[in-house]
């Protein structure tokens, strides 16, 4: 479960809507719940989609010095890495395949489709710890 404040998916929506009709993506900050019971997300961390201009469409990429920037900026705060954010154009806010391939089992995984430049559903899911796939993540709406 994560927690999310309506501030935040307001901002995660916005930045879709904002770079839509490529992916956007960025950093959910926070701190992990004790024995695993899930996150609180404090902030998000808006990051540029560095992939190539034709393959923004369908595929974001985070450089390791954008991680690295925000992993700092997280710490300044006290705050950890709990998960990343990224959208769908046009396509279901369901992780695909190579979302799977890409992920890391513990942390969340926000992804909000964005039809015709309008953010529609956001969905948070966590990996499976065998890495097999990801299941649905409860998002419990903080204010």
């Amino acid at each position: 479960m994560i927690h999310l404040a309506a501030q935040q998916r307001n901002e995660i929506a916005a930045h879709g809507e904002r770079d839509y009709p490529y992916e956007c993506c960025g950093l959910l900050l926070g701190s992990f719940l004790e024995n695993g019971k899930g996150k609180i997300c404090a902030e998000t961390y808006q990051i540029s989609n560095s992939r190539e201009e034709e393959a923004k469409r369908n595929r974001f990429l985070i450089r390791p010095e954008e991680l690295i920037r925000g992993e700092k900026y997280a710490a300044s705060k006290g705050l950890d890495v709990i998960g990343f954010y990224h959208s769908h154009p046009d396509h279901p806010a369901v992780p695909s395949v190579y979302d799977l391939d890409h992920a890391w089992p513990v942390y969340s995984y926000i992804v909000v489709a964005v039809k015709s430049g309008r953010a529609k559903d956001l969905l948070s899911w966590e990996m499976q710890s065998d890495r097999s796939r990801f299941n649905g993540e409860e998002i419990l709406n903080v204010s």
